[in-house]
C-alpha cells in the first residue's frame, strides 16, 4: 500500500525577509485586487510592512508551507499598533490554492497570542460585508461587530464591518 501522509508541514512565523514582505505585498494585492480597487492606505502598507507595522511595536506574521525543499509563503496578516493596548489586524490574506485549509484560521490564533504577548487589551479590524468567509472566521474567534457610534472613520472605501475582539 502506497505511503499517503502528507510530508507538507505548515508554520506560521515573523516576517524575516525580502522574500517574505514581497510575499505580503503580491498576496494582498491578489485578494484585493479581485474583489475591490487598491487604495491608497493599502499601497502604504504592503509598500512597507517593516516600517508601517512592525517597527511601530507590532508584527507581521506569515505562513510558511514547506514541502521537501520547497518553501513558499502561502498567507499573511498583520498586527498594527493603534494606541495604548490596541491592535488592528490587517492585512490578512491566504492563497486561493490553500483557502479552506485552516491557515487563515492559524494566523489568527497566531497574530491574537502575540498581540497579547504585545500587552494587548482589544484587537479591532475592518472588512468588507462580501468577505462572508473572513467576517464568520472572525466572529468564530469572539469578534463583535462595533455599534455605528463606535466606529471611527476608516482610510478605506470598501470598509463597511467593523469588528472588536476585547481581550480581557
Amino acid at each position: 500500500m502506497p505511503d499517503t501522509t502528507p510530508t507538507a508541514t505548515v508554520t506560521i512565523a515573523d516576517l524575516a525577509t525580502h522574500a517574505d514582505a514581497e510575499a505580503f505585498r503580491t498576496l494582498n494585492e491578489a485578494w484585493i485586487t479581485r474583489f475591490f480597487t487598491l487604495e491608497d492606505e493599502d499601497r502604504r502598507y504592503l509598500g512597507d510592512p517593516v516600517g508601517r507595522v512592525v517597527e511601530p511595536g507590532g508584527a507581521v506574521l506569515v505562513a510558511r508551507l514547506t514541502d521537501g525543499d520547497e518553501t513558499v509563503v502561502i498567507g499573511c496578516v498583520g498586527l498594527a499598533p493603534t494606541a495604548p493596548g490596541e491592535f488592528e489586524l490587517v492585512k490578512m490574506a491566504v492563497s486561493p490554492e490553500h483557502q479552506g485549509h485552516g491557515t487563515g484560521r492559524r494566523l489568527i490564533a497566531a497574530a491574537l497570542e502575540r498581540a497579547r504577548a504585545l500587552g494587548a487589551t482589544r484587537v479591532v479590524l475592518e472588512s468588507n460585508a462580501q468577505l462572508t468567509s473572513a467576517v464568520h472566521l472572525y466572529e468564530s474567534f469572539g469578534f463583535r461587530h462595533l455599534e455605528p457610534h463606535e466606529i471611527a472613520p476608516s482610510p478605506y472605501a470598501r470598509a463597511d464591518v467593523h469588528m472588536r475582539l476585547d481581550l480581557v
